[in-house]
Formats: C-alpha cells, structure tokens, sequence
C-alpha cells in the first residue's frame, strides 16, 4: 500500500478552513467584505453568543442568480478574477473563492439570495460542507448568509475558542475595521438581540468620529497628501493621544484592512521624536495605489500585502505623516485642550531673530514693545532692556493689547511661576507653558535643521572647560573626532582621565558643557560612531536639546519669556517636546469661569 494517498475533499476543506476561519471574527470578516463587492450601501450584522451561536450578515448588494447558487460554496470559485492579470492587479476585497466554503466545511450556513433582475429570492443551505439544492424564498434585493453553530464537526477547534465577550469583542473590531474603511455605507450592529452600533453613510470624518470615539477625531491631524501614482489620507493622532497599546491603528491599502510591517514602521519613525516612553500612535490612514504595485495574495487571510516598491512606499508614508504632525504650537491642539489658532493656515510674521543663551528673540516686536531705538536688541536682564521695561507704559505693558493682536497665538508673559511655567495671556484666557519643555522642541528642531543642512554651528569658548572622564570617555573622543567636529564640538583628551573641551554648537553656549560632553559621549559610545548621526540621529539630538534647554528655576526675563512663545508659534512640533509629554496648556475664559462659579 503507498504511503503517498489523496486525501478526502470534506478533509481537505477543513484543513483550508483553517487558514480562513480562525474564530467568528473572520467568518464576519469574509462576508462583510463580500457584501461591499457586491456594492451593498447598507449592511446589517446579528450575532448570537458572540457569533459562536449564530452569525448573519444581511446586504442590499446585487445578489446572486440561481445558475450561480450551485457554485457559492464551491472551493476556488469566485466572480472576482478571471486570469493571471486579474490576480496581479486585484480591485476587489476577496478573490481567492475560499471564503464560503471554509465557512461551509465548518458549520451549518444557510444562504438567501436575489439579484435586481431576478422574479424571487434563492436560498441554499450547506452543513459541514455536504450542500443541498436551491430552493425558491422570499427576500429583497441583495443576500443574507446565516452561520449556525460554528465548528459543530469539529469539536477539537471549538474548544479553544473563547469566552463569548472575548468573541464578541473581536467581531466587534472586525465590525469597526471596516465601518472605517467605507463611511459611504450604513452599517448596523446586533448582539443577542440588542442594537449595540448604528452608523449612517456619511462622511469620513463623522464616521472616524463614530468608531475611533470623539477624542481621537478632535485631537487628530487632517493628512491627505498625494505623489505620482500614491496617495494617503485619513487622520494621525496628536501625540498627546497616545495609547498603552496598539488597539487604535487602521491602516487601509486600497481600501483594505492590513497589518505589515513596512507601514507600522513608517508609521513609527513618523512620530518617534514625540511619544514618551512605551506609547503607541493612534491613526486611521488611507493608503492608495495602483493595484500592480502591491501583492495581495500573500496570505489566504488577506491582512498581509507586499510591495513591489517598499522604499518608495515606507519614504512617502513618513515624510506624509510627518509632515501632518509637524505643525506649529499655534496650529496643534495639545494636551486636550482646543487648539489656539482659529483658523487653518494661520500665517505669522516672522520678524528676524537674534539669538542670545539660546532664545531667539524677534528684534523688531520688542523694539515697538519697549519704545527701543533701532539696532541691536540688548541682552536679556541687561541694564538697558530692564530700564526699558521698568519705565514702561503699565497700558503697553504684554497683556494690554492682546485682544487686538493676531500675530502672537501663544499670547504674551505675564509671569513666571517657581521658575518652571510661563503664564501668558491670550484671546482665549490663560496659556500655562512648561519653558523647559517648550525650549528643548525649540532647539532641538534647530538642531535637526542645521545638522542637515551640514551647518552645525560651532562657538570657541573662551575658556577650555576641562572635567575629569573615564577611559571609555577618552577613547570615545579620539576614536569619533570627527563625528564630534559634525556635532559641533572640539574636545580633546588632556590626559587618561581628563577631557578638554574648547567649543561647542553655538546654539548650546548657556548648557553646562561638562554635564552636556558627559551626555554626548555616552549616546556616541552606545549607538557607534556610524551609525549616530544616521539610524540614532533623533536619540542623540534629543539628548543635546535637552541639555541646553533652559532649566528649570531659571528666572527670565519678560523678553525671554515672549521670545520664547514667538519661536513656539513658528517652531514644527512644538506642542511636545522630544520625549512626547505636552509643551503648553490652554485655559479659556469659559474654564476659569468655571473654577470660580461664575455666571452660576
């Protein structure tokens, strides 16, 4: 006898099943996206006991004629794709004619049936993959598939399903998935009898707003960016949004859910300079395509897709993206609070800057607001400018005038509380501003900027600093030189256990040098030399930001602290600072009002 035997359809068929029908979830998965081929604009889904019990999904789609009734659940028979071409540029959302007879092999499923030309309804019923024949019903145009008792023959996969909250609470993700993938269609959602979702057609935003929840869709940035034959759209979370885990990212390619790695790493790098610690981006993104440019017969699942591009893809997806959350502190919400800019594409004047300890200053705004000669701004806390200030008009004074100035978002300083917040005042009430925070984004940008455009600028100090180092310190000096010499840096060992650095980035003058040449080395010897500058850049540069920030419990200055506002409102991402918690906090009017009682 050969060992080598063929095996029986009915087995056969459970083996695939396998592949497709994983739990409830997928059975809800494969008929939704059935329906939407069929060009369903309402769509209904019933479950029973988490869909372990019953699962039925009704749609308003073309329906099917009774020649095709006897191949529904046929293995590997499909309306979808003809030919080898048709499956190198695959429109539709299934394809792969598996679908219904995995779910078939697996449970009692009954289906009903009409198309728009057809006198009646069909209906066929198939149980554990054994079929009967087509019976004259009753039904409106379009079709429902019931799935009774799921995995009733193979009891050995029925026992590793779950509790039926666990089950429900997957459809229920399916459900949403693809709820957000066409707001053009209603759908509504059933469990044990209960209405537990209703969502009418309409447009993207109200849709994202009924499945992602209020919250996100108020603190996400609109993006829709498109390039040659690629366009994304859809909406990325501000960082302020971000979750302990990844239960709010849809990625949809062609309109179709998919999880790969290409894009979530994108994705990731996109907001890798804005979230603290462990947390995770929250989107729901759109990604188009030429179908031939995109594989999506990887899996029997359909979640998986290959590119023929993947760089192209990965580029564009992260510059897209970053692009979204790189708006301005006026322009971004933050920390929950409604943004300050009322309008999109609020330009501001940009007066020009000089820089002194490392905050810029807009020379012509603070010569009106002083009643300053022209010519150079003096320094901040210098005789000049605090007589200026001391003398001043109490009616010019920042706050006076703020109802009439649109050019400053962030408001104007009225203090500085325990040497850590600014409060500002602006149209809507009080901006509370964490200056450490807001400064360390400010250069860090800076930073980021110059290191790309190769003009690192270096400023000789006029006294070497020296400071006692390891070894591995030492060594690191003379083995990466020049990769300090990019960064701006001229140190030199003076001995085995001593360092002496002769100049810094300009920008980074007021940091304490040994504290910051203590911190650059350690991220050089840790990332490598080759790779600092380049896969790790972020890492380092958000270590030098925030080791020439100004810290906490300095006192500033009323200049100081208005030049610092004037660079948030112009500075990309200025709502977080590098490690993702917020820079600046709007308190409006209506909110004070509310502390106080009035109005009650």
């Amino acid at each position: 006898m050969p060992s080598i035997r063929l095996l029986p359809d009915t087995l056969i068929s459970q083996i695939a099943a396998g592949e497709v029908v994983e739990r409830p979830a997928s059975v809800l998965k494969e008929l939704l996206e059935n329906s939407l081929d069929a060009g369903a604009t309402e769509i209904s889904v019933s479950l029973a006991q988490g869909g372990i019990k019953q699962l039925k999904v009704t749609d308003n789609g073309g329906g099917m004629d009774e020649l095709d009734l006897p191949l529904a659940f046929a293995r590997h028979a499909t309306s979808k794709i003809a030919s080898l071409d048709d499956l190198e540029q695959v429109r539709s959302l299934g394809f792969r004619g598996e679908a219904l007879a995995s779910i078939a092999s697996v449970a009692r499923v009954a289906l009903t049936t009409r198309s728009a030309q057809a006198a009646h309804a069909w209906s066929l019923a198939a149980e554990g993959g054994a079929q009967g024949a087509a019976q004259p019903a009753a039904h409106a145009g379009g079709t429902s598939i019931e799935v009774n008792d799921l995995y009733f023959n193979t009891p050995a996969r029925r026992k590793f399903l779950r509790t039926e909250a666990t089950e429900f609470g997957h459809c229920e993700d399916v459900f949403k998935r693809i709820a957000l993938s066409r707001p053009d269609v209603a759908f509504t959602l059933k469990h044990n009898g209960r209405v537990i979702s209703h969502l009418h057609a309409g447009d993207a935003t109200r849709r994202i707003a009924a499945v992602a929840g209020a919250e996100f869709a108020g603190a996400a940035r609109t993006l829709d960016e498109g390039s040659a034959e690629l366009r994304i759209s859809g909406f990325a979370g501000s960082p302020e949004f971000s979750r302990s885990s990844r239960d709010a990212q849809y990625i949809f390619v062609n309109g179709r859910f998919v999880r790969d790695k290409l894009l979530t790493h994108a994705l990731r790098q996109s907001y890798q300079d804005m979230l603290h610690g462990d947390r995770h981006p929250a989107y729901v993104l759109f990604l188009e395509l030429d179908p031939l440019g995109v594989d999506v017969n990887v899996h029997p699942a359909k979640t998986e897709v290959r590119f023929r591009d993947s760089r192209a893809i990965h580029q564009f997806v992260y510059h897209a993206v970053s692009k979204a959350l790189s708006g301005s502190a006026a322009q971004a919400p933050a920390a929950a609070v409604a943004p300050l800019a009322t309008g999109a594409g609020m330009e501001f004047r940009r007066a020009p800057y000089q820089s002194s300890l490392g905050v810029a200053q807009p020379a012509a705004a603070y010569q009106a607001m002083f009643s300053l000669p022209p010519g150079p701004i003096p320094a901040p806390g210098g005789g000049a400018m605090r007589a200026a200030f001391e003398r001043r008009d109490p009616a010019a004074s920042p706050g006076a005038g703020v109802e009439a100035d649109a050019d400053a978002p962030l408001g104007w300083a009225l203090a500085q509380l325990h040497g850590i917040y600014i409060l500002a005042q602006n149209r809507q009430g009080l901006v509370l501003v964490d200056m450490h925070a807001a400064h360390e984004r400010i250069l860090y940008e800076k930073l980021k900027a110059a290191l790309d455009m190769q003009g690192m600028g270096s400023q000789k100090l006029l006294i070497p600093v020296t400071f006692n180092a390891d070894r591995l310190e030492v060594a690191t000096v003379e083995e990466h030189a020049e990769v300090l010499k990019q960064l701006g840096f001229d140190m030199a060992p003076l001995s085995p256990t001593a360092l002496a650095v002769r100049a810094v980035p300009s920008m980074l003058a007021s940091a304490d040098v040994a504290d910051l040449a203590h911190a650059l080395l350690a991220d050089v010897r840790e990332f490598g030399g080759s790779r600092v500058l380049t896969e790790h850049q972020h890492e380092l540069l958000s270590t030098m930001a925030c080791h020439g920030a100004v810290r906490a419990h300095r006192p500033l200055t009323a200049t100081e602290m208005n030049a610092l506002l004037r660079e948030m409102e112009v500075t990309e991402r200025s709502g977080q600072c590098n490690h993702g918690r917020p820079t600046w906090y709007q308190m409006s009017m209506a909110d004070l009002d509310k502390l106080f009682l009035r109005g009650r």
